[in-house]
């Protein structure tokens, strides 16, 4: 059985091989073929190696994915979920190390499941707060031209962007859900970086 191993860094201070010598240990006890994919200051935007990696698996170049916490894989329950099941149905075994968590095995997919509960509650949640975010617009006077619980392309509540931005959704998914442009989506986002301040985008 080939695996591939996939350890990551985000900092220059963080040694790889504290990730790679027990997943080289694991996989030497379980008898694996393996190859080792290493990403070093790695950003939400940019890894390549992790991608390139990704979809060598699902060309099922590799039998199944070893790694060291599912952490290092992804940075958002959304993208776990969302890669996780996409190798599970090609039938590539997925295993994390520190968590002692196989998906081939019905604990593992139990596991995964109890996951992507807790994924949707934290969808759940964003929902409510975009809808309370909208109430606000109201209570400040604003005449909204959609049905009740959709953004017009003129309010869109930074701190419900920012809690998207932290759950690793990006500016189409976000337009999207919200029911508004990309633009508007990129001028909220510059105007949270440029402040800390909450509150509703206007022109």
């Amino acid at each position: 059985m080939k695996v591939a191993i996939y350890v990551r860094v985000s900092r220059t201070d963080q040694v790889l091989e504290n990730q790679i010598n027990p997943l080289k240990d694991y996989c030497y006890r379980m008898g694996y073929d393996y190859e080792i994919f290493q990403e070093k200051e790695s950003t939400r935007k940019t890894r390549p190696v992790q991608w390139e990696l990704y979809n060598r698996l699902l060309r099922k170049e590799f039998d199944g994915l070893v790694i060291y916490k599912f952490d290092r894989w992804a940075r958002s329950t959304k993208e776990l979920i969302e890669h996780m099941e996409n190798l599970t149905e090609k039938k590539v075994m997925v295993y994390s190390l520190t968590e002692n968590i196989d998906l081939s095995t019905s604990m593992g997919k139990a596991m995964l499941t109890i996951i992507s509960a807790f994924a949707q509650l934290e969808r759940d949640i964003i929902r409510e707060r975009t809808l309370a975010g909208l109430d606000r617009a109201r209570a400040q006077g604003k005449k909204l031209g959609r049905p009740k619980g959709k953004f017009t392309s003129k309010d869109v509540p930074l701190g419900v962007v920012r809690e998207y931005l932290g759950k690793g959704y990006d500016i189409r998914e976000m337009a999207k859900i919200m029911e508004t442009s990309k633009y508007r989506i990129e001028k909220a986002i510059k105007k949270i970086k440029g402040s800390k301040s909450e509150g509703v985008l206007k022109d």
